[in-house]
């Protein structure tokens, strides 16, 4: 016979530290890529484009190293998966930081981000274990923009470097190795068997077999599973287009409005800011406005400030326009994740849709400076602004059925009457 959903658990201090503390490490390097970037031309003596060449292959093996684990991770395998993950990004990224010789730091900086591949699945499948993935969203972009925040202004303070921008990450990736048995994992119902984590299969009470495929309540597993990879693939595509511009932030700041190593780390660091007060009003509103509509004004809002970010001169401009996009762009990503979980408590793809967001941001240090330096910031800008507007329709219809999903598991999922019902007919 089918089972329900498992059910998701409340956000308790330890879930809370483990899910969103590992998730922030996993993204660190794609958070620190500007800082990394200038690191890396100043220690190896290479060029924006090789720099950024190098950390888009470490971004890329993130990505395919969380695509590769994420199905373990839907299970109790996301604990061993996490640790292991930390131990590596933790051993690479400390390598790197030491800056022994060129080979040791490439070969480090490579580790480092195959590790944090298994903190960005284990982490983004232990999210959507949690009650209100919107809320639940929202608290792990609190967590980030809040670290990142003080890491971005923290970094040019001490100097850019090495040790600084690698070593940071290393350390983190440590200290949080210790919390990883601490990830939530959604439960199956009581009375009910069946592995805890597993991939659902629908409720006995709203689940019909209609041509080959399920149905829960009004939608089938098969138009969930088609919005899944849909997801995926729009999410790659909107990870270049915010990533590439995140990541020539420090090239456009410096060379084209003029400021100074310190004024930048002003900009990234107050930029990140931006993002958690977006954060914290998501929290508060959970499901409020729902995530279709938002996601939808929060695309075209991007693109416009990703245009302008690209084409101003003005460094009073440049900052205001880099706070604003920076928090759209919190928000946005939120919901996305949000709308992963939704989809499916076991993480089938709030795991994996992490993975292929760093697939498109790997290769946005090299797209973006590739762009730049053939055809000059503006015409990145337009390129980037496109981005968006391209993925506005697929990404609305897909947010809007996530939250049909949520609303109908939340419809179909045994009470404890339901449960006493069930034990009692010696099912």
């Amino acid at each position: 016979m089918t089972q329900p959903e498992p059910q998701r658990l409340p956000l308790t201090t330890q879930r809370a530290v483990s899910t969103f503390g590992i998730g922030v490490v996993g993204f660190m390097s794609a958070n620190l890529v500007p800082f990394m970037i200038l690191a890396i031309q100043d220690s190896l003596g290479v060029g924006a484009t090789e720099a950024g060449t190098l950390m888009t292959a470490c971004l890329l093996a993130t990505a395919i190293a969380c695509l590769l684990v994420t199905r373990f991770t839907e299970g109790r395998g996301r604990y061993l998966v996490a640790r292991l993950g930390l131990a590596v990004t933790a051993a690479g990224f400390g390598l790197a930081a030491l800056d022994l010789a060129p080979a040791a730091s490439i070969v480090g900086i490579i580790a480092g981000g195959v590790g944090a591949g298994g903190a960005v699945a284990s982490g983004g499948a232990a999210l959507a274990a949690l009650r209100n993935p919107n809320r639940a969203s929202g608290i792990s972009g609190l967590a980030n923009r809040a670290i990142v925040t003080v890491v971005l202004a923290v970094i040019p303070a001490v100097g850019i470097g090495m040790g600084s921008a690698f070593g940071f990450v290393a350390g983190l990736a440590l200290v949080l190795l210790f919390t990883a048995g601490w990830l939530p994992m959604a439960e199956a119902p009581e009375g009910h068997e069946g592995t805890p984590g597993a991939s659902p299969a629908p409720s006995t009470t709203a689940a019909v077999a209609t041509g080959g495929a399920v149905t829960t309540g009004t939608i089938t597993t098969r138009t969930i599973t088609v919005a899944g990879f849909a997801l995926l693939a729009i999410f790659a595509l909107w990870a270049v287009g915010e990533d590439s511009l995140w990541a020539m932030s420090g090239a456009i700041g410096v060379a084209q409005a003029g400021m100074t190593e310190e004024q930048l780390g002003l900009v990234l660091s107050a930029s990140t800011a931006g993002g958690l007060l977006a954060a914290i009003a998501l929290i508060f509103l959970g499901t409020r406005l729902g995530r279709a509509l938002p996601l939808g004004i929060l695309l075209v809002l991007g693109s416009a400030l990703k245009l302008t970010a690209c084409l101003t001169d003005d460094p009073t401009i440049f900052l205001v326009t880099m706070i604003a996009w920076n928090t759209v762009y919190a928000v946005a990503f939120m919901f996305f994740i949000a709308t992963a979980a939704a989809l499916d408590a076991s993480g089938r793809w709030s795991g994996p849709v992490l993975g292929v967001y760093l697939v498109g941001s790997s290769f946005a240090p090299m797209f973006g400076a590739r762009i730049g330096e053939a055809f000059g910031f503006p015409a990145l800008g337009w390129v980037l602004a496109g981005f968006s507007l391209v993925l506005l329709v697929p990404a609305v219809l897909i947010a809007r059925l996530s939250s049909r999903v949520e609303a109908e598991h939340a419809a179909t999922t045994p009470n404890s009457s339901d449960i006493a019902t069930i034990r009692t007919a010696g099912v």
